[in-house]
C-alpha cells in the first residue's frame, strides 16, 4: 500500500509538470501570433474626369466605403494623372489634377499609391517632377503619423530604376514596386519605372524582381503592373497568365495590376507542399472612381461601356507566426462598388449591394434602382479561382 502512495504521488508530479508545460507552450503559441497579422486592401484606378473635379467636395466620393478603407493596414490605389496645382485640372485625352482631389483619397484610408501609368506624363516634365514632389511632401508630413502614406512608379533622377519602397508595420516589413507597361507618349522614360511589354524585357524585369527581392528581405513583396492590355476587355492572355507566374516564382507575392478599367478576375494561389494560399493575382479591378460611365445605359446595364463605372476592394488578411514560418493567407474578401450619379450630379462611389438598391427604390429613383441590380448581378460574376502549384 505504501509503494501504492508512492506511486501516485510520483504520477501526480510528473502529470502536473505536463500540464504546466503544455499551458506554458499555449500561452507562448498565443504570446508568437500577437501582432502577426496584417490586412492589405487592394482597389484600381482613382481616375479624375471633368464631372469628378468639377465637384465642391471631393471627400463626399469617399464616405460610402471610408470605414472598409481604414479598416486595412495599407490600402492601394493607383493615381492615374499627375499632380499639379500649376496646371489647371484636366480631363482626357491630357490629366492633370490638384493636390486636393487625391488627399480626399489619403483622408478616407488609401496609404500606399501607384503613381506610374500610361497617362503619368500627360503634362510633360512638370508634371512628374510637380507630381514627385507632391508625394514626397505627404509622405513627410504623414511619416510620424499612425498611417503614413507611400508611392512608388517616379524617380527623382533620370535613369535611377527601379524606385520602390520599404513599409514597416511592428515586425512586418512589405517590399512595393510599381510599374507601367505602356505610355502614351514616349517622353522622359527615364523617370519612370517602365517595363516594355516584350518577351526579352519581360524576362529581364523577372531576374530584376528576382535580385530586388534578395536585396530586400520582407514578408510580402507586392508588385503593381500598368499593363499594355487592351481597355474594357476581360479576358487575360495566356501568355500574361504565365509571365505573371514567373514573377510569382521569383519573389513577387501579391501582383496587382490595372488599365482595362473594368472588374477583371483575380486568382488566388496556393502551395501544394504546405497546403496554404499564399500568393495573389489581381488582373483588375475596375475604376475605383471614374466619370466615364457618365451616361449609364438604363436600357441596357450589359452595355460594355458600363462595366467602367464598377469595380471592386480586395481584402487579403496575411498571417505569420516564427512557427508557421512563410506568411500565408488566412482570408480574403472582395467588396463589389459603383460609382452612382445623385441628384445633384454629382459622381460618388456607394457599395454594390442590395441595401443601396433599396435606398434608391425608397427614395423616388426606380430606374437607378432597376439598373443598379442588374449591375450587381453582372460584377458578382467577376471570377475567382484558387489555384494550385
Amino acid at each position: 500500500m505504501k509503494f501504492l502512495y508512492i506511486f501516485l504521488f510520483f504520477l501526480f508530479l510528473i502529470t502536473s509538470c505536463a500540464t504546466v508545460q503544455n499551458r506554458t507552450k499555449e500561452k507562448s503559441l498565443q504570446n508568437n501570433t500577437e501582432g502577426q497579422n496584417i490586412k492589405l486592401l487592394f482597389a484600381g484606378d482613382i481616375m479624375a474626369h471633368k464631372p469628378n473635379f468639377n465637384m465642391s467636395n471631393y471627400e463626399k466620393i469617399w464616405d460610402s466605403i471610408r470605414d472598409t478603407v481604414h479598416s486595412s493596414d495599407y490600402a492601394f490605389a493607383n493615381l492615374e494623372a499627375p499632380v499639379c496645382n500649376n496646371l489647371p485640372y484636366s480631363s482626357f485625352p491630357n490629366f492633370n489634377m490638384h493636390d486636393e482631389y487625391p488627399e480626399a483619397a489619403i483622408s478616407a484610408g488609401f496609404n500606399v499609391f501607384s503613381i506610374i501609368n500610361n497617362h503619368s506624363n500627360d503634362q510633360g516634365l512638370d508634371g512628374i517632377k510637380s507630381t514627385l514632389n507632391w508625394a514626397d511632401k505627404i509622405e513627410q508630413q504623414t511619416a510620424s503619423s499612425n498611417r503614413p502614406v507611400y508611392f512608388s512608379g517616379l524617380t527623382e533622377n533620370s535613369g535611377d530604376h527601379f524606385s520602390y519602397r520599404i513599409i514597416k508595420k511592428e515586425n512586418w516589413t512589405i517590399l512595393f514596386c510599381a510599374i507601367t507597361e505602356i505610355l502614351n507618349r514616349p517622353t522622359y522614360k527615364s523617370y519612370m519605372n517602365f517595363v516594355s511589354p516584350t518577351e526579352k524585357e519581360w524576362k529581364n524585369f523577372t531576374q530584376i524582381i528576382s535580385q530586388l527581392r534578395t536585396n530586400n528581405p520582407c514578408d510580402i513583396f507586392v508588385l503593381s503592373i500598368h499593363t499594355e492590355e487592351p481597355e474594357y476587355v476581360f479576358e487575360i492572355d495566356e501568355k500574361r497568365r504565365h509571365y505573371y507566374y514567373s514573377l510569382l516564382d521569383n519573389g513577387v507575392d501579391v501582383l496587382w495590376t490595372n488599365h482595362p478599367h473594368v472588374p477583371r478576375e483575380k486568382e488566388i494561389i496556393g502551395n501544394k507542399a504546405t497546403q496554404r494560399l499564399e500568393k495573389v493575382i489581381i488582373y483588375g479591378n475596375g475604376n475605383v472612381i471614374s466619370g466615364q460611365r457618365w451616361e449609364p445605359d438604363f436600357e441596357n446595364p450589359s452595355n460594355p461601356r458600363d462595366h467602367t463605372g464598377d469595380a471592386y476592394l480586395m481584402e487579403i488578411n496575411f498571417s505569420k507566426s516564427e512557427f508557421e514560418g512563410k506568411p500565408f493567407i488566412n482570408d480574403y474578401k472582395t467588396h463589389f462598388i459603383t460609382t452612382y450619379i445623385n441628384s445633384n450630379w454629382e459622381f460618388i462611389i456607394k457599395k454594390l449591394d442590395d441595401d443601396f438598391i433599396n435606398y434608391l427604390a425608397e427614395n423616388g429613383r426606380p430606374k437607378w434602382s432597376k439598373y443598379i441590380q442588374e449591375r450587381k448581378k453582372i460584377t458578382e460574376q467577376t471570377k475567382e479561382t484558387i489555384t494550385w502549384r
